[in-house]
């Protein structure tokens, strides 16, 4: 149980709301955001003096019946439901280090792709391996030292723009919140906890996003690079986890036909690096 991170987390989660998201009267104004912590207690069926010491981080381990009662109090999403039980210890959490070995026929289907520019990411958000169109539409990582193929280093220490990804923003929100589970499921991995902490010291950026405790990112369905040689493309993004080893199978591809797929298809004549896997 990290009695630090679920009292914060639920502190950030009962500010967000008002009165009136739960049906209660909105009353006279007031002095701070959100409900107040006797307000959650009464909707979540718990004492306020155990409420109050859960977001102290005073309090024992709450039940699964507590949980449940709280998280319905506080509107919480499934994602959001989730991460309070893995922070309460009341879900199964991965005490080992994060896998890194990607399966041979994951690397084999990186080959076979037709038009796809496909890689795989660890659950540190390390590229693990990927095709050669992936390396020409983003970067040959096979150039690059292991730390600098970190795609939330990439996104929030490295040079600006991204790859001329339209969506910066986005994916910087979205890495935040994926972290924030993955610390979670890996609260002893040091590669993990390492990487959130120098985010959090070297970016302000980061470090402001990871004070919201937001833990539910939202699909990010397409997205344009603005390629240098062959100028924009708007590909699909679909994004496949391989739950066994918690990677992710992210693969970019275009409509047949479309002026993209055309993008696409003069980028795998331009040349690229043989599949990697490290």
């Amino acid at each position: 149980m990290d009695k630090h991170e679920l009292g914060a987390f639920l502190t950030s989660r009962r500010q967000r709301l008002r009165p009136g998201d739960v049906g209660l009267p909105s009353g006279p104004r007031r002095r701070t955001p959100g409900l107040r912590r006797e307000e959650v207690a009464v909707l979540a069926h718990i004492s306020t003096e155990y409420y109050v010491r859960l977001e102290q981080g005073r309090a024992p381990r709450p039940s699964g019946e507590v949980l449940a009662g709280i998280a319905a109090a506080l509107r919480l999403t499934d994602a959001e439901s989730d991460h309070l039980h893995v922070l309460a210890g009341t879900a199964p959490i991965r005490s080992s280090l994060h896998s890194r070995e990607v399966r041979p026929s994951i690397l084999a289907l990186l080959e076979r792709l037709p038009q796809t520019a496909g890689f795989v990411t660890s659950a540190a958000y390390d590229v693990l391996a990927w095709n050669d169109l992936a390396a020409a539409l983003m970067e040959d990582f096979g150039e690059l030292p292991p730390r600098d193929r970190n795609l939330a280093r990439r996104a929030f220490l490295g040079p600006p723009g991204l790859y001329g990804v339209s969506d910066v923003t986005e994916f910087r929100q979205h890495v935040v919140m994926d972290l924030r589970a993955t610390v979670a499921r890996y609260p002893a991995d040091p590669v993990i906890t390492g990487l959130v902490e120098e985010l959090r010291t070297e970016s302000a950026d980061f470090a402001r996003l990871w004070e919201r405790h937001d833990v539910q990112a939202a699909s990010m369905l397409t997205k344009t690079f603005r390629h240098p040689l062959v100028g924009p493309i708007t590909v699909d993004c679909d994004t496949m986890a391989l739950t066994d080893r918690d990677q992710h199978l992210v693969l970019y591809s275009a409509a047949t036909g479309s002026r993209d797929a055309e993008a696409l298809a003069l980028l795998a004549v331009i040349g690229t690096q043989p599949i990697t896997a490290r």
